[in-house]
């Protein structure tokens, strides 16, 4: 007899609101016990400095992750000057000080500096691997961790508020591997000052938008009215920019067993004509077709030839 899988069979997103002081681990750890789900995942860290979007996956929506994840995301954050510390940000020790204060205007001359594809240096506290550690593990056990540069896309990078003297609040839009702290050493150095992050929060992540997002607390009391499924956003959510084909019942059975479908001439250029522009991973989005029987996602695979070959198959609820 085969053995019952652990937890309910739930699939879908939770937006989250993460708060400060945990860890996005910890967050989806909380959330797969709230739904007591058999599988979760997210689509990217947020520092427990960090607040905002965590979009969280369960169960089949895991499958479409990477479309999250890959996705641009945007930002906002708060600069201190002053200070710069080790880890970037509000935690870390200090390693320098200064006086200047770089007003508004000096601010918005530099930040073209860091739009379109740069050169980045990770920052040492970063959960990237050197030699099979993590940075971050070897940075506070006192080693000094030096990374590669690495090419990342800044969309937009816009000055939003200048509170005090001290403060300057900014927002970005980025792809994915950009560091808000790394930037703002960056445009500290630029400015001949001293800063680390204050506050950062987390307000979009490919197609999911802070706007929509539910704390906790909220999830919490949603569960206390077994009320929680209110919360879930469709499995395929993450892959909404994707074009759709209604696929007919024996095409599903053909789709579910891995087998490519034939797709009629006229379809074929229509689903061309809404084609994704970019890649997930290293494959490449502009192929991609999201199968749908009814409200019911099948499949998602790679249109060529006049074929639908699927290359994620989504398998029903309790199957």
């Amino acid at each position: 007899m085969a053995r019952r899988k652990k937890g309910n069979p739930v699939d879908g997103w939770v937006l989250l609101d993460k708060p400060a002081e945990m860890t996005s681990t910890q967050a989806v750890s909380a959330v797969r016990r709230i739904f007591d789900a058999r599988k979760a995942g997210h689509a990217g860290t947020l520092d427990p400095l960090a607040t905002g979007l965590l979009p969280i996956a369960l169960g089949e929506a895991t499958k479409t992750v990477p479309f999250a994840q890959d996705g641009m995301k945007t930002y906002r954050f708060t600069i201190r000057w002053g200070v710069s510390t080790d880890t970037l940000d509000a935690e870390g020790e200090e390693t320098a000080a200064s006086d200047v204060r770089p007003e508004r205007e000096a601010i918005e001359a530099v930040l073209g500096r860091f739009t379109g594809e740069i050169d980045q240096i990770p920052p040492a506290f970063s959960a990237i691997r050197v030699d099979g550690e993590r940075a971050y593990d070897l940075a506070r056990a006192g080693e000094i961790v030096e990374l590669d540069a690495r090419t990342v896309r800044i969309d937009d990078v816009r000055l939003l508020d200048t509170p005090t003297a001290d403060l300057a609040v900014l927002e970005m839009v980025c792809g994915k591997g950009t560091y808000v702290r790394s930037l703002v050493r960056d445009i500290a150095a630029a400015l001949g000052a001293e800063g680390h992050v204050a506050a950062l929060r987390r307000v979009a992540v490919g197609p999911f938008d802070i706007a929509d997002a539910i704390t906790l607390a909220g999830l919490e009391a949603l569960k206390a009215e077994a009320r929680e499924a209110q919360a879930l956003e469709p499995l395929h959510a993450a892959a909404s920019e994707l074009p759709v084909l209604e696929v007919t019942p024996d095409q599903v059975a053909y789709l579910r067993q891995g087998r490519a479908i034939v797709v009629p001439p006229r379809r074929v250029e229509a689903l061309r004509a809404l084609r994704c522009e970019r890649w997930i991973g290293d494959r490449d989005c502009s192929r991609s077709v999201l199968a749908m029987d009814g409200d019911e996602p099948v499949a998602i695979g790679d249109l060529q030839a006049g074929k639908l070959s699927p290359w994620r198959v989504f398998v029903p609820a309790g199957t």
